[in-house]
């Protein structure tokens, strides 16, 4: 099946938040305003938060995620709370691979919600409505394996770790090799 013609939802409810996908405009400020909130975590794990985006590249960035959201090349959710509204942060499937069909999950949280169990809830959320859904094959999730905050994710919703890939990727500022964890669930 041509995966234009999956109906995806735009958004997703857990228990306690709202997975959205971004809109065609108009969700830059409040996504800047979490990188620059939590810079210096996010600057230690992820390529893009080397610098600060200034509001237009953010703009930029989201309007992009939600062209290929519509086109089906990658799904981002911009997390928030149900009751108050606050944007948390950000999850998505990436690396999708209809012909099996998997994909990888990503995922970023502002600093000052971290702790709550948020980006559990959400990754749980997204991975259910890619297996159940989606009928995805396979999730997975990627991540350095010095990155215990992201790696405690899939090992508490019950990933299975199948491999540590040696000096596979660059750190985030490219300085060094990293080892990748891979998790997956079938």
């Amino acid at each position: 099946m041509n995966p234009l013609l999956l109906d995806i939802p735009l958004q997703i409810e857990t228990e306690r938040l709202l997975l959205r996908a971004p809109r065609q405009s108009g969700d830059g400020t409040i996504v800047n305003d979490a990188i620059k909130d939590s810079f210096n975590e996010l600057k230690a794990w992820l390529p893009f938060a080397q610098t600060i985006p200034t509001l237009e590249e953010t703009e930029v960035n989201l309007r992009e995620a939600y062209i290929n959201f519509m086109k089906r090349d990658s799904l981002r959710f911009l997390i928030f709370h149900k009751e108050t509204n606050d944007f948390i942060g950000v999850t998505s499937f990436e690396g999708l691979n209809w012909d099996i069909p998997k994909s990888h999950i990503g995922y970023w949280i502002n600093t000052r919600f971290m702790g709550n169990g948020y980006m559990l809830e959400a990754v749980k959320g997204l991975c259910e409505l890619g297996l159940n859904h989606m009928n995805f094959k396979r999730v997975e999730i990627r991540c350095e394996s010095t990155n215990l905050k992201s790696r405690s994710i899939p090992e508490k919703l019950g990933f299975e770790l199948e491999g540590i890939l040696k000096n596979e990727d660059l750190s985030a500022d490219g300085s060094k090799l990293t080892d990748t964890c891979i998790y997956a669930k079938v």
